[in-house]
């Protein structure tokens, strides 16, 4: 390790401040405005909830629909990457799926349901093909899709920076050594990525509990927690203590999330030199994940590629020709102009703060012997399991009215 040096130890505690002024005091607040009523602090907002039946069936609906589309991307996006690592498909494939899997991270959640509603709807683009509906997309069936289709990219991108450090030259004497397939697998690869699979499930499952875009545009009838909370603390008569009380219950997912992590962790391998060889022949195992990933990729883009047509056509599915009205709309719109320059400000100064406060937190941890860094481990796991729109009702609470 590094001496530590005095920019370091400057650097160190102003990270600390940081998050404890912009995560841990909201969070504190928001659990003590949980406990807030007109009589003073009680369990009354909690005995609430409990009695809501329709709430505690939002939760048990955000909980198994959230569940089962976690295990479903984190199958999906360890098969992608096996492809990529660990078979001898042909390399334009591979590029390809490293690209065209990333790409719907670039849309808004929101607009994942508008692209399900387009191809799967009683008028979308592979109805039409089949001539039928195949399911009813609102409600679970929708959401499922959607939550799969929007944690995919960063499951598949965490497995994948994952799978670089694994040394693929005890596969190789696995398979000398006359292993099993099954075998060899669980060993080798499954084994060494044990943390980044558990880590993967954990914030797929987070991002799918609590993400309201999707189940705003095509959840339907079928509730769940995120939906719920946005009525109660964005509806007609605000209740800010019950809205805290439920954010507080969102929480519940991301302790055992946080536990989870740390329990993975130790399953962790660090291998101290890596040897870059090339997988055996296997004409089978090339051919299956070959067209798996690669029909697993064009669903993916035939389901958004509609997101590209409709805006240039007079109206869809009703009149295809091609129009670019809709977009000189858009752009002469003085309030959704400003509202994009808004959005591009804040995205770029959170890319720059945000990369910053990372990378610096991430050589605190790694490169130094400072005391305490320890707690850096704690905050990534709390960022990466904290329902944004619990942090965001933390911030309304806190900072609200405040200079």
């Amino acid at each position: 390790m590094h001496s530590v040096r005095p920019e370091i130890r400057v650097m160190y505690p102003l990270i600390l401040c940081g998050f404890a002024v912009f995560l841990i005091s909201p969070l504190g607040f928001l659990l003590i405005q949980s406990f807030t009523t007109n009589g003073g602090l009680s369990l009354e907002n909690y005995l609430s909830i409990l009695s809501n039946q329709k709430l505690i069936e939002s939760i048990g609906n955000s909980i198994k629909v959230s569940s089962l589309a976690a295990t479903i991307t984190t199958i999906l996006a360890f098969m992608l990457a096996y492809t990529v690592h660990n078979t001898r498909v042909y390399r334009p494939i591979k590029i390809a799926i490293k690209t065209g899997v990333l790409l719907p991270m670039l849309l808004p959640t929101i607009t994942y349901g508008f692209a399900i509603m387009y191809s799967f709807g009683n008028q979308g683009i592979i109805t039409k093909l089949f001539g039928q509906n195949l399911f009813e997309i609102y409600g679970f069936n929708g959401l499922l899709i959607g939550y799969c289709l929007y944690t995919l990219p960063p499951a598949f991108l965490l497995i994948h920076n994952s799978f670089q450090y694994v040394d693929r030259k005890f596969i190789v004497v696995s398979k000398l050594m006359g292993d099993g397939t099954v075998r060899s697998l669980m060993n080798t690869t499954i084994r060494p990525l044990l943390g980044a699979i558990g880590g993967t499930f954990v914030l797929s499952f987070i991002l799918s509990f609590t993400d309201f875009g999707i189940p705003a545009s095509i959840g339907g009838t079928y509730s769940v927690v995120a939906t719920g909370l946005y009525q109660v603390m964005l509806g007609s008569i605000p209740d800010f203590q019950q809205g805290a009380a439920i954010a507080v219950f969102m929480l519940i997912p991301a302790v055992f999330g946080v536990l989870l992590l740390q329990y993975l962790d130790r399953f962790n391998f660090q291998y101290d030199s890596f040897s870059d060889i090339d997988q055996f022949h296997h004409r089978g195992r090339d051919l299956f994940f070959g067209i798996f990933s690669s029909v697993i990729l064009l669903c993916m883009l035939a389901i958004f590629i509609v997101m590209f047509v409709a805006p240039m056509v007079h109206s869809y599915p009703y009149n295809l020709h091609f129009t670019g009205k809709h977009f000189a709309s858009v752009l002469q719109s003085s309030d959704l102009v400003n509202v994009y320059k808004n959005s591009l400000i804040v995205a770029a100064l959170t890319a720059i703060f945000g990369t910053f406060v990372a990378y610096s937190a991430a050589l605190l941890n790694a490169r130094t012997t400072v005391k305490g860094k320890g707690a850096l481990d704690v905050i990534s796991m709390l960022t990466n399991t904290v329902p944004g729109m619990v942090l965001g009702i933390s911030y309304l609470l806190l900072f609200n009215g405040s200079n």
